[in-house]
């Protein structure tokens, strides 16, 4: 069986984890499988000189629709616009899943039921949300 390649969007979080002792073995873990090229790692234009394997999803009117209809929807409250953001960045990006060390806002169980009910209602596919850790499990299991 060829192994599946999985495009997967990472936010600040990710990339902050690397430096945080909490986070920093799964950190580095998970970009690790996108040095080896088993994830294909999508994020904002910020990272693109830092990442040259990355591809870049640009702020595009679509995704800005997106983090409205989540803010309109109350998923996150306007001052968490920026995960809403996000979220829509990865879902606009074609992603097959988002990462993120965020539990309150993005990698939790009630919001990320709301951000794929909202995708569905405006046509746009669903996203698989985890931690890094949990891709990297996930992905040595099964990759």
């Amino acid at each position: 069986m060829i192994p599946r390649v999985y495009r997967v969007y990472a936010g600040a979080s990710v990339f902050g984890g690397v430096l945080d002792e909490e986070f920093q073995e799964a950190g580095r873990a998970f970009f690790d499988g996108v040095e080896r090229g088993r994830l294909i790692l999508i994020c904002k234009e910020f990272y693109e000189s830092m990442l040259p394997k990355a591809e870049i999803v640009e702020l595009a009117a679509g995704a800005l629709e997106l983090e409205q209809a989540y803010l309109a929807a109350g998923i996150l409250a306007p001052e968490s616009a920026m995960d809403a953001l996000h979220v829509a960045l990865a879902t606009v990006g074609r992603a097959d899943l988002i990462v993120s060390w965020n539990f309150k806002h993005i990698v939790h169980f009630d919001k990320i039921r709301e951000f794929n009910a909202t995708n569905r209602l405006r046509g746009w596919p669903t996203l698989e949300i985890y931690s890094p850790k949990e891709v990297i499990g996930y992905e040595d299991e099964s990759i």
